[in-house]
């Protein structure tokens, strides 16, 4: 059977999915039980990333600290591949990262570079935990800097044994990651689990996360969880989560809520597209020029649809939140308008200071 759902439907499945309806959660691990991954980005207009991401769903009762905490003391979360992830999934993971890498440069890089990669893990099994700048760089073969990483081989070999499960982020100074070797950051008792059951179990998690979602695109298939679905006014097919669906009478109310760039809501642009009819565009890389609604506009969901966009900075000298615009993609009503500013005000207090600009 395949279900067929309004495009409010599919919204509403969406928005709940990703924690952003009006009951919002209590914890960071809540959220990252969900939601599956946290991405980690430093672009702090307004706030890191992760922090925007866990405020947007938590609320005033957020603080950075907590975070921090769950990964680096509780251990129940954990860093791979610039995101943050629960613990609960660290298990349906390992198949995966055991056979990586699948590209061929890199297998022949890593195979190239085995007697670095041996002086990486004795310098942290000796002197761990360490700074990537604490580890010599020992390669025979050198990749060529891409934009993304420099002449130095070790945080390419640290990210690449991070990915096999072999070396581990254990705690962070600034924005600098410290390593040690997974068997002194994971947990020692994780399950063994079959990897085609682990695969399967990853799909049944995105599709928790998405609520509606792809079989196979690349960023995060769900394979053939849940059940097929359609989408009126679209001709893509979808898998729906169930339960989200058996849940879709139990109206729990919208919110107001400002979306980070990287907000893992925004990743699959052709989604946005399809179920919310909104085109989205990231301007932090044109020219400015070019940007339509500012340089690192976040996203103003209303309810189950995206209406405007905030183009807000914190300006650290003057230390207040300088709105610089409300985008609004169609007149908003006056009610609109008291719930967007409200929410900024909220956002200001939980950054710690004062509003301008808002009018």
């Amino acid at each position: 059977m395949t279900h067929t759902l309004t495009r409010e439907q599919a919204r509403r499945i969406i928005v709940r999915a990703q924690l952003l309806d009006a009951e919002r959660p209590g914890d960071v691990v809540e959220v990252a039980e969900q939601l599956g991954q946290i991405k980690i980005d430093p672009t702090a207009v307004i706030a890191p990333c992760e922090h925007t991401i866990m405020w947007s769903r938590i609320g005033w009762s957020y603080e950075p600290g907590q975070l921090r905490k769950a990964v680096e003391e509780d251990r129940l979360l954990f860093e791979l591949g610039g995101m943050f992830h629960p613990m609960s999934l660290l298990p349906l993971m390992m198949p995966g990262m055991r056979t990586w890498p699948r590209r061929k440069s890199t297998r022949e890089w890593l195979e190239a570079n085995d007697r670095f990669r041996k002086d990486v893990l004795a310098r942290l099994r000796a002197d761990g935990p360490l700074l990537a700048s604490d580890i010599p760089d020992t390669a025979q073969v050198s990749r060529p800097p891409d934009g993304w990483s420099g002449s130095n081989q070790v945080p390419i070999m640290l990210d690449f044994l991070s990915r096999q499960g072999v070396v581990a982020i254990t705690r962070r100074e600034g924005r600098h990651r410290v390593w040690d070797l997974a068997e002194r950051v994971y947990p020692q008792d994780l399950p063994e689990i079959d990897p085609e059951e682990a695969k399967r179990m990853l799909h049944e998690r995105t599709l928790q996360a998405t609520g509606i979602g792809r079989s196979h695109w690349w960023w995060s298939p769900v394979g053939d969880a849940g059940e097929p679905a359609t989408v009126e006014g679209s001709t893509w097919k979808f898998r729906v989560d169930p339960e989200a669906l058996a849940a879709l009478d139990e109206d729990r109310g919208g919110r107001v809520a400002f979306l980070n760039p990287y907000d893992g809501l925004l990743f699959d642009r052709g989604r946005l597209e399809e179920v919310f009819e909104f085109k989205y565009v990231l301007e932090q890389f044109k020219p400015k020029a070019q940007r339509v609604y500012g340089y690192f506009a976040h996203p103003i969901l209303l309810g189950d649809r995206f209406v405007g966009m905030l183009d807000a900075e914190v300006d650290r000298k003057a230390e207040v939140l300088r709105v610089n615009a409300i985008h609004e993609f169609l007149p908003f009503e006056p009610e609109e308008m008291d719930m967007v500013r409200a929410e900024i005000m909220d956002l200001g207090e939980w950054l710690g200071v004062p509003v301008t600009g808002i009018g």
